[in-house]
């Protein structure tokens, strides 16, 4: 029997209220946090078209046993956890990194 496909979806709202849709792609912990990576699910094909593709990365932060999702604020964290996702998902999607030029 072939097992059913259902995304994990989530929707935020940012500060001024506007709600986004996104899937969770993957999901990373570490000693000192936990984060997800996120790809923006539009309902109009046109803006899934126009989208360049670019992954969301927040930090999950619990408080008062609620999750919350901030941003990364520190490079040097943000980019050791871009780097894992990427080699996570190249794996899991069988992506081949481009070549810079």
């Amino acid at each position: 029997m072939a097992e059913e496909f259902n995304p994990d979806i989530i929707s935020l709202e940012d500060d001024d209220g506007k709600e986004y849709t996104f899937e969770v792609l993957d999901r990373i912990e570490t000693d000192d946090a936990r984060y997800v990576a996120l790809l923006p699910v539009y309902d109009d094909p046109k803006k899934m078209l126009d989208d360049n593709g670019e992954l969301v990365i927040l930090k999950v932060v619990e408080e008062n046993g609620e999750e919350f999702f901030e941003d990364i604020e520190d490079d040097d964290e943000y980019n050791m956890i871009v780097d894992a996702f990427t080699d996570r998902l190249q794996d899991l999607y069988d992506i081949e990194e481009a070549e810079d030029q």
